[in-house]
């Protein structure tokens, strides 16, 4: 079963009346096709396996009757207008043989990314972030290989770390991202990647500080044959400056989606990183998909360079802001307090999970429940902001202040 340990080798070999040299290989066997981890002194473990054809929880549809702050999903008026931009596209059919990239949209991307300080001398172009870490991590990394993640994170982002043969390795966070001493404690135990988030950390809205980032940076520094992920899911609308921890290293990537700021359909992301990295996603891509569709990347480009957006986004991020602040206060004054200085969720720790959030559906809203966000950390509920107008913020409050303390209903 998931999770149970195997004997040791010379336990197995002596039961079944093998060679320990036999067994020892099939359990490399087990080890490369990610059916088992090893876990030091705890010997060798069943991999659990997230996958699973039973639609998960927070891909389920929210009930009309609840507010919808579950999904994780922007503001539908805070995106911009598609009809526009799709008028503007170029008519003529793209062929095959013909470039993969938009040599458009790559020196955009380029110039967006010096903006923030991230080297920019070999970018390409994948389907979406997810896209992007799953052909990272197959590239560079075997089945059974550790992987440093932050501890809550996207479910997304587990699933397929777990689903691809590879095994999470919890880091902590706080307000300001990723803990030192817990990201060393990961490299020690061998992991082969890192995934950082520079801002906007979904769920809890961290944001890497420049001292924070300085501290993450020596951390990682020596270790040459770990890759370096860094995933930027909100872009322009996080409401915090970039601060990058790849800089110098060897093997990097920094990925900048465009789902939060352009639409989650597009399904599309540009990557940076060093010329063996980014060489490797291409190759990878030529053999399969091939390349991501040039009306996407026409799309993406005319929305994301049109004279206008810098000012819609600019928009889009101080309204994103305040209604985020907006709730943080209000729960702030109930005495919750609860840290986030980036994006539009929230991670509210809680007793029980359930009995939170069916609380809150009595109330009339919809929140997620964190266990699927959670390796190693406690019980909480995630609570996205991104549609939570202003003036709603204190009833929420007092709904989450009573589902967090029943005891408190009163206040």
């Amino acid at each position: 079963m998931p999770g149970d340990s195997l004997p040791t080798i010379r336990e197995l070999a002596a039961s079944i009346r093998l060679s320990p040299v036999t067994v020892a290989a099939a359990y490399r066997r087990l080890h490369s096709r990610g059916l088992v981890v090893g876990q030091g002194r705890r010997g060798t473990l069943v991999r659990p396996n997230p996958a699973s054809p039973v639609l998960p929880v927070d891909q389920r549809p929210v009930s009309e009757e609840l507010v919808d702050l579950a999904s994780g999903n922007p503001d539908p008026e805070l995106l911009p207008p598609i009809g526009p931009a799709l008028g503007g596209i170029a008519a003529m059919p793209h062929l095959y043989g013909e470039p993969a990239l938009s040599a458009r949209l790559i020196s955009f991307a380029a110039a967006e990314f010096a903006a923030d300080g991230v080297e920019t001398a070999h970018i390409t172009v994948t389907s979406g972030a997810l896209d992007a870490i799953e052909r990272l991590l197959r590239e560079h990394l075997r089945p059974g290989d550790r992987v440093a993640v932050e501890d809550p994170s996207i479910p997304a982002l587990i699933d397929l770390i777990g689903g691809s043969g590879f095994h999470p390795v919890a880091v902590q966070i706080d307000a300001d991202g990723l803990r030192p001493e817990s990201l060393a404690e990961a490299v020690a135990r061998g992991v082969r990647s890192v995934i950082v988030t520079a801002r906007a950390q979904n769920p809890t809205g961290a944001a890497l500080s420049k001292a924070r980032a300085a501290e993450v940076a020596r951390v990682l520094k020596g270790h040459s044959s770990v890759l370096v992920i860094e995933n930027d899911p909100a872009g322009p609308v996080a409401g915090a400056s970039y601060t990058t921890v790849s800089n110098g290293l060897k093997r990097w990537a920094v990925i900048r989606s465009v789902s939060k700021f352009l639409g989650p359909d597009l399904r599309l992301a540009v990557l940076a990183g060093d010329e063996l990295t980014v060489a490797r996603v291409q190759g990878r891509q030529s053999l399969g998909v091939r390349w991501v569709s040039h009306v996407l990347q026409d799309l993406a480009l005319a929305l994301w360079s049109d004279p206008s957006s810098g000012r819609r986004l600019a928009h889009a991020a101080d309204v994103y802001a305040s209604r985020r602040r907006a709730l943080t206060d209000a729960l702030g004054r109930l005495g919750i307090a609860v840290q986030a200085q980036s994006g539009f969720n929230l991670w509210i720790p809680v007793r029980e999970e359930t009995s939170a959030v069916q609380h809150l559906q009595a109330s009339g809203w919809a929140v997620a429940a964190g266990e699927r966000f959670r390796i190693r950390s406690g019980p909480a509920i995630r609570v996205t902001t991104s549609a939570l107008t202003t003036d709603r913020a204190g009833a929420l409050a007092a709904d989450i202040a009573a589902a967090v303390r029943p005891s408190a209903a009163s206040v």
